[in-house]
Order: structure tokens, then sequence, then C-alpha cells
């Protein structure tokens, strides 16, 4: 197991992952972390296309594409890839988020060639037919109404916020994707987007767990070499001015019972400026991690202004795999009849407080220890660190941080939380409320 540097209470943690990294002649890059003794194996590919990566008129697809690619592939039928991964013992899944998607696989130690196989396979070409298109997009319109148009607080924040804070078409557009975007595709239109986006050059390859460095490398030569080169992509233009007044919009939701209201202000480049980034990560749970903390203690214990309160940066709630720009989010449920605007004053009131004083040493420790742990624990898969590692890899060519994220987080001082605090003014912030379907 990987050792962790614990030698003094007051050290900082600190992981010792072996991390090994490699670049076939077709783009691919490769992230390798070898733990021998362990009896199973995590591989993640991460492409770097997300939601903010579609084109206008193709709202949705990046979504989409992620369904498309378990429809079969050069040498494999509809399905197979499921039963091979599950026929091994393993499990699979796949995910979208704003800046990359990602496939993932964890199987017995002895079935890293069969997945490292079936995931060449479909990224040499995914099967694409009318009748799997037609019938993936018929699977992603009934996603959205079932965990948007039908659901309580369906979209909200994620989907709601973005327009609000954002002017340009890939931070502001709706990621789950229009009905009339997603019916126009047609199967030309999704062979150029792999043909765009699925490239050697745009992906990263990253296996974790039971295996030896040769081993693996021989193998991943073997599946991934022949796999015809393609270069990356142009990254999008994701860069907007901040914002210099408040924005605000309130939109009826006839299935929410009661309301609710976020907030979010950008914070600074995660990848450009970690040093300046991370203070925010932590005044986020400062602000809203437990009972003790200065947003629940006050709007939910004391005043009893809302229900539930969190906060978070990184609109879909990962802080480590989001691109510039991106912001810190607060959100609160109401009861009925609450007032949004008296919670937003309540956490302008909160903020200056930790802008003028700081945390206290107590609660700063407190939500640095859990934050650590959380990293320290989500690390012990091989999956959770097969996929931070490749992401880790793909936006910033550095997955050893990953060992450093820990002692990084606890290092941040409560000068600079409260400097972070500081900046959380109203002209700066964007807000969107729900109103409840009951009280229109």
């Amino acid at each position: 197991m990987p050792t962790s540097h614990l030698t003094h209470p007051t050290q900082p943690p600190r992981t010792g992952y072996r991390i090994e990294r490699f670049t076939l002649d077709n783009g691919l890059r490769v992230v390798l972390a070898p733990e021998p003794d362990c009896p199973v194996t995590g591989v993640a590919v991460v492409y770097g296309v997300g939601i903010r990566a579609e084109p206008q008129g193709r709202t949705g697809f990046a979504h989409l594409f992620e369904h498309l690619m378990f429809q079969g592939s050069a040498n494999l039928e509809k399905f197979a890839h499921f039963r091979h991964v599950q026929g091994a013992g393993g499990t699979f899944n796949g995910s979208t988020h704003l800046d990359y998607t990602r496939y993932i696989q964890t199987v017995p130690a002895n079935a890293l060639e069969r997945v490292l196989f079936l995931e060449a396979d479909r990224m040499r070409a995914p099967r694409i037919t009318p009748e799997t298109l037609r019938n993936q997009v018929d699977v992603v319109k009934e996603e959205i109404r079932v965990n948007v148009l039908n659901r309580p607080f369906g979209g909200f924040p994620w989907l709601r916020l973005p327009p609000v804070m954002f002017d340009t078409f890939p931070n502001a557009h709706d990621g789950y994707g229009s009905f009339t975007d997603l019916d126009a595709a047609g199967v030309e239109d999704a062979e150029e987007f792999f043909d765009r986006y699925y490239a050697c050059g745009n992906a990263v390859l990253c296996v974790a767990g039971g295996f030896s460095v040769e081993q693996a490398r021989k193998l991943v030569e073997r599946q991934f070499g022949d796999v015809p080169a393609r270069p990356a992509p142009s990254a999008p233009v994701l860069a907007e001015p901040d914002l210099v007044e408040a924005r605000h919009h309130s939109y009826v939701d006839a299935a929410a019972p009661t309301p609710a209201v976020a907030a979010a202000w950008r914070v600074p480049d995660p990848v450009a400026d970690l040093t300046g980034y991370l203070p925010y990560v932590v005044l986020s749970e400062v602000l809203t991690d437990g009972a003790s903390s200065r947003l629940v203690s006050r709007l939910v214990l004391e005043e009893r202004l809302a229900t539930g309160v969190s906060g978070y940066v990184g609109f879909m709630g990962d802080p480590f795999d989001v691109l510039d720009p991106t912001a810190l989010l607060l959100q609160a449920n109401l009861p009925a009849g609450g007032s949004a605007e008296r919670v937003l004053g309540v956490i302008g009131e909160e903020t200056e407080r930790l802008a003028a004083e700081g945390p206290s040493a107590e609660e700063l420790s407190r939500v640095q220890a859990r934050m650590t742990a959380l990293l320290l624990r989500e690390g012990d898969t091989m999956i959770d660190r097969a996929t931070r590692l490749a992401v880790l890899e793909l936006q910033r060519g550095e997955p050893a941080l990953l060992n450093e994220l820990p002692a990084l987080l606890a290092s941040v001082t409560a000068e600079q939380v409260g400097a972070a605090a500081a900046t959380l003014r109203p002209h700066r912030r964007a807000s969107v409320e729900v109103v409840a379907g009951r009280d229109r």
C-alpha cells in the first residue's frame, strides 16, 4: 500500500502514490499508478471534451456521445462492453463533466488486458448507426424529462446559474441539451464529433492497481499503439470578464414544494493560480460544513431562514476537475414562504465577518482535517485514484499533484480564507431563486 507520511501530528498529510507517465506515438498520454499487491485494477479513459466544448447547435452532444460510446465498437457488438466487463467480475460507468468525459472500469487485476482491449476498440471507432443514434437520443431526452423537467429543483443550480453568471455560449448553454438540437443530430454529425474530440491526442489513459509497470506498459502499447493518431482539437475559448454588478434571476418550479436560492462568485483560475484558488475551496467548507459552520449555524439553527445549506467550488461539485472560469457556489433550501433576499443578506453579513476576522483556528483546523481525510479516502479506491490522476494529467500535465493536494489544503491560512471572503461582494454575485409552484 502507498506510504502516508504522518511522522508528526502537525505535519500535513501527504500520500506517496507511485506514478509513471509516458506518451504513445499516436499522442495518447498514459499514467500508471501501480500497487502490485492489490487484487483489483481501475482503468480510466478521460477525453478532453465536456459540456463547454459543445459547438453551437449541438447542445447535449457531449452527454449524448457518452451514451453512444457504449453502443458497440469496431469489433464489438452492442452491449458487448457491458458483458465482457461484468463477465470478468468488474464494474463500469461513464460520465460527462464541464470539461471532460470519462469512462471507467474496476476489474480483478488479471482482467486488465481485457479492459484495455475494450477501451482501445472504441477509441478506434464506436459503432454508430441510425438506429443506435435515435435510440440514445430518446434515452437522453428521457433523462432530461426525469432529472430536470419533472423533478423538484431539477437542474438547480448547476444548469440554472451559468446562464445568469456568464454570457458566452460555452459557459452559459444548457449542458443537458435542447430537444431541438438532439433531434437534429445525424450519424454524420456524430462521426464528425468523434473524429474531432475523441482523438488520441485529446485523451488520457490511467491504470491504477494490481500490476507491474513493465507488464502494464506492454499491454497498453499492444492494445493502443495502433489506434490512428489524430491531434487534439483547439480548446474552446472560455474566458470572459467578471461581473461588475449583481445579476439575479427567479423562476417558478411547478414541482418544487418550497423555495430555494443559490448564489455564485467567480474565483481564481484553478490551474494557473492554484495558490489563489485553494482558499476559496476551504472557504466554502468554513461557511457550510456541518452544524457548527457559519451559515448552517445561523441560517438553519438560529434564525430558521433555511432548512438546508451547502457550499462548494465548481458547478458540478468537484473543485479539482474544472477549468477557468469557475465559481464558488452557496445554496439554500428555504421553508415555505421563506425569503431568498433575507438569506442572501445573511450570506453577505457572514462573509463580511469572515473578511474582517478570518476563521478561528478551531474551525479552520476542523474543516481542513475533514477535507484532507476525504481526499485520502477517495484515493483508496483504485478507480477514484485512476480518474483523479487522469484528469490532473489532462488539465495540468501534473498527475503527481494528487500526492500534494492534502498538504496544500492543510497549508491554507486563516488570513487567506479571510481575504477570499472579502471578494464575495454583492456586485460580483450571480444568484438564482426557485419560486415554489404552490406559491405562485
